[in-house]
């Protein structure tokens, strides 16, 4: 009995024993090791401060030091995907196996992100050409580039004035081309194209040059509408076998964001005089010749009437002042803005619309009309005294327009709807163009064999009044206007040409 005891006895012992050593290898302590290491920048050997640093499988996260160090102390024995991260650098990893009660050091070299980047291939100027000369304006640059990785393209054009030095940049341009407006006719300018990712050195083209189109021969000013607004164009005269090649040398003075209308040049003073859209009102501005040199001469009386584009204004006889209607009132400005002063009031109702004078005698020619533009007339007024002179038409029906005075003061070009039409569209039918002799107390019709359903308008007197410029168009009221030329006093038929297409409110001085 006492051996079958002991035999039981041995055996939970043994069973004891055996399920203690079980229980140590499944549920022992965890065996950790220490990570240390340091992070520079690749190819300088510089430490990197501030790095963050974790672990895959997760750990403690830590940063870098002021010498790139960094040191997880307790770290679980086992294989691990260390990962480094900084603001400007490619993240990096690196492999490291944790031993139990073991340092285990590891080295980043961490590449910059603009090290790593392409620039963008440099830029190649298209358009205008190196050297290209009588370049139209307004210039539409074009050019060419690509990027090399990824990263979206941004550009700046810079331009320069050769002759006055200014300089223009323009700024986070997404495309290829872009279109400048208003630069200086006739000068030479300097461009270059600068292409940028974000990240690495901007890439620049080679420099370019090109000269303007310049206007020392052009008599003409007219008007075209570009993109919904008016703009004023300088033009030459017609080339070619029989002036075949009209539209010559055409060059726009004003920006096409603006309505800009009504032309008169001078060149006593080698100034443009021209009306423009401010904020609804139209009003005076002038330039110089070439475009440039734009100032506003009126502000708190605006030129007003019954319809914008019907006002006209003009150059007194010396030059130095310019008049203009405002409703009922004539002003006179000086040329530099100042000194608006009251010439001469019409009755209440009759808005004065059109205004010429002529550098003879000092009488200035006025069309008034009421509020629909009809019950019209044509008076000479004195600006000295403010006072009617006499009345060229009164009583007939239909719309009038286009005054001008002849040189010598003795004649009054106009142009009648001979209709008489009168609607509330102002719409013209049978436009024609007429001239009253002052001393003879006359008018005659100046044929041009205008057919039925056409109209000529804005009639002005060529610089030696042995010709008349006009506009030409249908009286429909919507398709393309033309400005002719016709010689007075001609022999042969063959007396009228067309000088521009898409062209009205014609100027010639």
């Amino acid at each position: 009995m006492n051996n079958t005891y002991n035999s039981r006895l041995i055996l939970l012992m043994v069973f004891i024993v055996a399920l203690t050593a079980c229980e140590e290898e499944t549920i022992g302590d965890t065996v950790f090791g220490k990570l240390e290491g340091r992070v520079v920048a690749n190819n300088q050997n510089i430490p990197l401060e501030n790095v963050k640093i974790t672990t895959n499988p997760s750990s403690t996260t830590v940063f870098t030091d002021a010498e790139g160090n960094f040191v997880i102390n307790e770290i679980s024995a086992g294989d691990y995907s260390v990962q480094a991260d900084k603001d400007d650098f490619q993240t990096s990893f690196e492999p490291a196996s944790i031993l139990g009660e073991k340092t285990t050091n590891i080295v980043f070299e961490l590449d910059s992100v603009e090290a790593a980047n392409l620039s963008p291939l440099r830029p190649e100027l298209l358009f205008p050409m190196d050297e290209s000369k009588n370049v139209e304006s307004p210039v539409e640059f074009v050019w060419s580039s690509a990027r090399n990785d990824a990263d979206d393209i941004l550009y700046e054009l810079e331009l320069r004035n050769g002759t006055t030095g200014e300089i223009q940049r323009f700024e986070n341009l997404k495309d290829t081309v872009l279109t400048v407006e208003e630069l200086t006719v006739g000068a030479n300018f300097f461009w270059q194209i600068k292409a940028t990712d974000g990240i690495s050195e901007d890439v620049q083209s080679n420099l370019g040059s090109f000269q303007l189109k310049g206007v020392e021969d052009n008599r003409f000013l007219f008007v075209r509408n570009v993109n919904g607004n008016n703009v004023i164009v300088s033009g030459g005269e017609p080339a070619g076998a029989n002036n075949s090649e009209i539209n010559q040398n055409e060059v726009q003075l004003t920006s096409s964001s603006i309505n800009s209308y009504r032309p008169k040049a001078n060149f006593t003073v080698n100034k443009i005089a021209f009306l423009a859209t401010q904020e609804g009102d139209a009003q005076l501005f002038m330039m110089d010749l070439n475009g440039g040199n734009k100032i506003q001469l009126t502000k708190n009386i605006p030129v007003a009437g019954f319809k914008q584009s019907e006002l006209e204004f003009t150059w007194s006889q010396n030059s130095n002042v310019l008049y203009y209607p405002n409703f009922n009132k004539l002003y006179s400005v000086q040329i530099d803005g100042s000194g608006t002063t009251l010439i001469y009031e019409a009755p209440a109702g009759e808005f004065i619309s059109e205004v010429a004078a002529n550098p003879t005698n000092n009488l200035i020619a006025i069309k008034t009309n009421d509020t629909n533009g009809y019950n019209v007339k044509i008076q000479l007024v004195n600006p000295a005294n403010g006072t009617l002179v006499s009345t060229i038409v009164e009583g007939t029906t239909g719309a009038f327009g286009g005054l001008d005075y002849s040189i010598d003061g003795t004649k009054l070009l106009y142009t009648q709807d001979v209709s008489g039409a009168e609607n509330s569209q102002y719409r013209q039918l049978d436009s024609r163009i007429f001239e009253y002799n002052t001393v003879s107390d006359s008018t005659v019709e100046i044929d041009t064999d205008k057919p039925t359903g056409f109209n000529n308008l804005d009639a002005k007197y060529a610089p030696n009044e042995g010709a008349i410029i006009y506009t030409y168009t249908s009286n429909d009221g919507i398709s393309e206007k033309q400005i002719y030329r016709k010689i007075l006093d001609a022999v042969e038929d063959d007396d009228q040409e067309l000088i521009f297409t898409n062209a009205s409110m014609p100027n010639w001085e």
